[in-house]
């Protein structure tokens, strides 16, 4: 009997021990692939601070921050569209370039006066900041970044309402810095005005008229929403809302929107912006 019960833990104890092994195996192998992952990645957010330290030493000295903005698109599109899709830009944007880094995205923007409540902040989740809270945000961003130690500091805004901040704040910064430092800000409009130049001839060239293209909610702002993440656009409603007004937040006509349109705003915005990146660093 006592053999028998031997064997009995034998039986048992070992497939346990496979198992065990197996499963550290697998959980180092996905350790390292994610480690792996985050070393490849261009967001600063998932370095910690020693590897980056090591990026920007191997010549990562270029980052780029990001400008969204958290306010109603109408009621077929999610109040967070400029956060994502400029993180979403940015990233291919930072691959072209190569040895580009992205900074967290700035989330809280301009968007209006709250009493009396004006343009975008008419609208329920639309948040707002003072203009001068907004330029101190980004300055003391890239006040930080110059301390980290990169040397070319890039804004692209996903919004048209505060574009000009954008070039404020590069400009005192650079005129600051221009006495003691090489570092330098670069206020990139180009990357905005793409949506109403280039992008808009595309989506002209196929078709649609001004007014159904927009100029906020529209077609070409939902297509180019669906071409970077399509979870932020609400299909159903798309087809057959119709609160797609003016009242509610849509300028322009959304209906014939679709992510192949929206990838001629995606393809004109990276290769606008990487080569108007590339200009000022060159000429820097």
């Amino acid at each position: 009997m006592a053999f028998e019960s031997d064997r009995t833990t034998e039986s048992t104890v070992l497939p346990r021990l496979i198992r065990a092994a197996g499963l550290a195996v697998l959980l180092l192998l996905g350790h390292d692939r994610a480690e792996a992952a985050s070393l490849n990645s261009v967001f600063l957010e998932d370095l910690t601070w020693t590897e980056l330290r090591d990026r920007i030493a191997g010549g990562s000295t270029t980052i780029i921050v990001p400008v969204g903005g958290t306010e109603q698109s109408g009621p077929d599109m999610a109040l967070g569209k400029h956060n994502v899709r400029v993180k979403v830009l940015s990233e291919k944007i930072a691959v072209a370039l190569g040895n580009t880094l992205v900074a967290p995205v700035v989330a809280y923007v301009p968007e209006g006066g709250v009493a009396p409540a004006t343009a975008h902040m008419r609208f329920p989740g639309t948040i707002t900041i003072p203009d001068q809270a907004f330029e101190q945000v980004l300055e003391y961003a890239a006040r930080s970044l110059k301390l980290a130690g990169f040397h070319d500091i890039v804004l692209l805004g996903d919004h048209g309402g505060y574009q000009s901040e954008l070039k404020t704040v590069a400009d005192k910064l650079n005129r600051e810095w221009s006495k003691t430092s090489s570092a330098r800000v670069h206020a990139v409009l180009d990357y905005y005005r793409t949506t109403e130049t280039a992008y808009v001839e595309a989506l002209r060239g196929r078709g649609f008229s001004p007014a159904e293209i927009g100029t906020h909610a529209g077609l070409a702002d939902t297509s180019l929403m669906l071409a970077t993440d399509p979870d932020l656009v609400r299909a159903d409603r798309l087809a057959a809302d119709r609160s797609l007004n003016a009242e509610n937040g849509v300028y322009g006509d959304p209906r014939r929107s679709s992510a192949d349109l929206g990838q001629l705003g995606v393809d004109a915005i990276v290769k606008t912006t990487v080569a108007a990146i590339r200009r000022d660093l060159n000429s820097h």
